[in-house]
């Protein structure tokens, strides 16, 4: 780029803000969630948009892209599902009761968290609810998700017979301070993580070793032992809210 710092290149189709970004996992394409109620699909190789997702009847908070489908989340309460090539709708999810904030792909499933104090876990290709993670006492903001598998050896699984057949977990951070964790085959909560005193912005998880991330308004970020729930540091040195991790 030089010394100018000039922009390489410039997509200005949307009629409103743009919320959220996602690049697809090949590279090649970008999603764009919008103000303006539509997601947008870009080129990256000559910043053309190429695909126009129209239907929400909200603002479009969150979307995610893989290389053959498109998911966006929304203040019309619903999630919805989009074929890239065409533009199609090909799923809409219905449940929640309010702003839908969030969603994370993973595997076969779909997650989404919401003002209405739950995250829910749907099949992604029946467009069907499998699960509701209801115990946050304000909105799930954020989303991580891990299996026990990675970070647990098999002498420590001591988990009731029915969360052996999905070891699967969801971990939820939420205005009400709190982080928690949740066996995704039944929807019990398997922790609740105490010690911020501000909404739980992000999360982000390190499995190899063990760590769970989480950022928050109270300009704090915590580690936490996935397997114990033990909060292991605190980092003070912001001046303001942590809004996003990387690890």
């Amino acid at each position: 780029m030089g010394n100018s710092g000039s922009a390489v290149k410039v997509c200005t189709d949307h009629q409103g803000g743009i919320n959220w970004l996602s690049l697809s996992p090949d590279g090649q394409r970008l999603l764009t969630g919008s103000e303006d109620g539509t997601a947008r699909l870009w080129s990256t190789a000559d910043s053309q948009c190429h695909g126009h997702f129209q239907g929400h009847e909200s603002y479009i908070t969150f979307c995610h892209l893989e290389n053959e489908a498109a998911f966006t989340c929304s203040a019309d309460h619903t999630i919805r599902k989009w074929d890239v090539m065409t533009g199609q709708c090909l799923a809409i999810y219905r449940g929640h009761t309010s702003i839908v904030n969030r969603i994370l792909v993973a595997k076969d499933y779909l997650f989404s968290g919401s003002y209405d104090r739950t995250a829910r876990c749907w099949s992604v290709d029946k467009e069907k609810q499998i699960q509701e993670f209801r115990g946050h006492r304000n909105c799930v903001l954020t989303l991580a998700h891990y299996s026990s598998r990675d970070v647990l050896e098999e002498e420590e699984e001591e988990e009731e017979e029915e969360e052996k057949v999905s070891r699967d977990l969801l971990v939820t951070g939420s205005t009400d301070c709190t982080v928690k964790v949740w066996w995704v085959s039944s929807g019990r909560c398997y922790q609740t993580l105490l010690g911020h005193t501000g909404a739980v912005l992000c999360l982000i998880l390190d499995a190899p070793n063990r760590e769970l991330f989480s950022g928050s308004t109270d300009y704090t970020i915590r580690t936490w032992n996935i397997v114990t729930g033990e909060q292991l540091k605190v980092f003070k040195e912001h001046q303001g809210s942590v809004i996003c991790l990387e690890v």
